[in-house]
């Protein structure tokens, strides 16, 4: 159960995602959240693991958020950036609970890409994300 409110998308006879949404519906004012990495509000890396920086990911995604009155439950949509797909799939339960810490039960459609590098060597993921705080 989300605590989005917003229409979770749901096709018939499909099977439910793990950790995720197909779809979202909703309506009010959307806000945009650049793509934010695990460094600190000092631009500073104070962690070096992929776990850890997802952690400090959403929370900065969730800063941002703030500035505009939205939190986690009004987030719509998320793409994620990662650099080692093989990590990300061996750390999926320590992801989950940094998740979890920061998210609740928030599950927006998303996205997850490997890429071959970050713009930030230091970095390991980078999220992107949509809001929409309803009218």
């Amino acid at each position: 159960m989300s605590d989005s409110p917003h229409r979770i998308l749901q096709p018939e006879g499909w099977a439910r995602p793990v950790g995720y949404a197909n779809g979202i519906e909703a309506r009010g004012r959307t806000v945009f959240v650049g793509g934010q990495i695990g460094w600190n509000s000092q631009c500073r890396f104070e962690i070096h693991d992929l776990p850890g920086q997802v952690r400090q990911t959403l929370e900065n995604v969730l800063a941002v958020l703030a500035e505009a009155g939205a939190g986690p439950e009004h987030i719509t949509t998320m793409t994620w950036y990662v650099t080692d797909r093989k990590a990300y799939s061996a750390s999926l339960k320590e992801i989950g609970a940094a998740w979890k810490a920061a998210m609740g039960r928030n599950f927006p459609a998303m996205a997850v890409v490997e890429v071959s590098g970050l713009i930030e060597d230091e970095a390991l993921v980078e999220i992107q994300a949509t809001a929409v705080v309803p009218d």
